[in-house]
């Protein structure tokens, strides 16, 4: 298998499709198979993507603030099950340990999010909160836990944060100037470090802008209407994103743990281990996938234990897996919404395979499954309004007709948007952006198990 050459067919093809605009590389036993950068890093595509250029990691940061918890546990300056009031007598949920933030089983309630936090004072203070700040916040909010700590999984950036801010009380020093002196030099990431871009400036222009789509246009995120009381707002936070990176610096992070440069080989097992909850078994995703310290936990009957970890912001994607046992590693990085989903989808997949000894699947966008001259005759019986499905994060409120073409006007977690339908079939729709399929029966329509009357 040419892994090289598959891997450079899938991202160019990606690419043409609407699919991946960014940087990759694969390894094994430390020697680059393949790596590769395409697309643009400003809106305006005058700035190519380079294979060194500067990603924002996202949730690929909570492995190093992980990283960060576990040189203190080393040192003797805490334990994984002191609580966290021990440290910060004001948090108001007495009973989470830090072992409950590390692994999301704090408990803490699910509708937590730092957007709720973060966008009121950017747009009534005019300023970027502090990671410090969030104990007030979640005081203020005056919540209850929403189970025992440890009763479940439910992934939140908040735990994390709380952990860099432990991270700071227990050095004495910044969090990005702790994980810059014990974990990335050491590492030997040399163009690695924590930065609050939309606070304080990029150092240079070699750093991806995160790009979102509106109205067809690619707009820096952190300008756009939509996403920048978030994007912006949330800069000041710590331990759950804002590590810039670049592939190469996250290869040498792969060596760096095999070498044991920062852990130990036991002290990886440790964050490696999937977290048991309060009933005694393990927990697992409905991939089967557990979750350890910031690693997602998998296995592979040939290639053994795999640790990886994705993140996402608006613009952006990024993902981290790290082979244990067979010395493979597999990095990708985007900085624009992708165009086509299943060319997005297709990419990732399709470098997965690859990493595992697997050829990949035929890339293919919504265009190319597009039935050709469709019959139209009943497209107009399809228009109209439908109801509304309850307690939906997606929601087809209108279905019309524009310039022949079939559209639906659709709220998609609370935010109101429309897109075109490409037919599928005789009754069956796709959407471009997404991977959706919409059936049109009698009088309804049909998605994910959903069924929905017209009005």
């Amino acid at each position: 298998m040419d892994k090289k050459t598959l891997m450079e067919n899938l991202a160019r093809a990606a690419y043409e499709k609407g699919g991946f605009n960014g940087t990759w590389l694969y390894a094994e036993n430390g020697e680059i198979v393949s790596k590769g950068a395409c697309g643009f890093r400003d809106a305006e595509d005058t700035l190519p993507v380079r294979e060194d250029t500067i990603f924002e990691m996202a949730s690929v940061t909570k492995m190093f603030t992980a990283t960060a918890v576990m040189l203190l546990v080393r040192e003797g300056k805490l334990s994984l099950d002191d609580e966290y009031v021990k440290y910060f007598p004001d948090y108001p949920y007495p009973g989470v340990t830090v072992r409950h933030l590390l692994t999301h089983t704090s408990g803490m309630p699910e509708d937590f999010d730092t957007e709720d936090w973060v966008a009121p004072i950017l747009e009534k203070e005019r300023r970027i909160p502090a990671c410090g700040e969030i104990i007030r916040f979640i005081r203020e909010s005056g919540e209850p836990l929403d189970c025992a700590p440890g009763e479940r999984f439910e992934y939140t950036d908040v735990g994390y944060c709380l952990l860099a801010n432990l991270v700071e009380k227990l050095s004495g020093v910044r969090f990005e100037d702790f994980l810059k002196k014990y974990i990335f030099e050491p590492a030997g990431m040399k163009d690695s470090a924590v930065y609050h871009t939309r606070r304080d400036g990029r150092p240079s222009d070699r750093f991806a802008r995160n790009m979102v789509l509106e109205d067809g246009k690619y707009v820096p995120s952190d300008v756009s209407e939509r996403t920048a009381p978030y994007v912006v707002g949330s800069d000041g936070l710590n331990g759950c994103d804002y590590l810039y990176t670049t592939i190469f610096d996250m290869l040498a992070w792969d060596r760096a743990l095999r070498e044991e440069k920062v852990l130990t080989r036991e002290e990886q097992a440790v964050m490696y281990t999937p977290v048991k909850l309060n009933g005694g078994g393990e927990y697992a995703d409905e991939d089967g996938e557990g979750y350890g310290f910031g690693w997602g936990i998998a296995g592979d009957e040939k290639l053994g234990l795999i640790v990886s970890h994705s993140g996402g912001m608006p613009g952006l994607g990024t993902w981290f897996e790290h082979f244990v046992d067979t010395d493979r590693v597999l990095i990708f990085f985007r900085c624009r919404d992708y165009l086509d989903a299943r060319a997005y989808w297709g990419f990732e997949s399709g470098l997965e395979a690859i990493a595992r000894d697997r050829e990949p699947e035929p890339l293919v966008s919504i265009e190319d499954i597009t039935v050709k001259d469709p019959d139209t005759s009943r497209w107009g019986s399809f228009c109209g309004k439908y109801e509304h499905p309850k307690d939906a994060d997606f929601i087809i409120d209108e279905v019309c007709l524009k310039d022949g073409e079939l559209w639906a006007d659709a709220i998609i977690d609370g935010d109101e948007t429309a897109f075109r339908l490409y037919p599928l079939g005789e009754n069956e729709f796709g959407r471009k952006r997404g991977m959706l399929r919409l059936t049109f029966g009698d009088g309804c329509l049909s998605f994910d198990d959903v069924t929905c009357k017209k009005l």
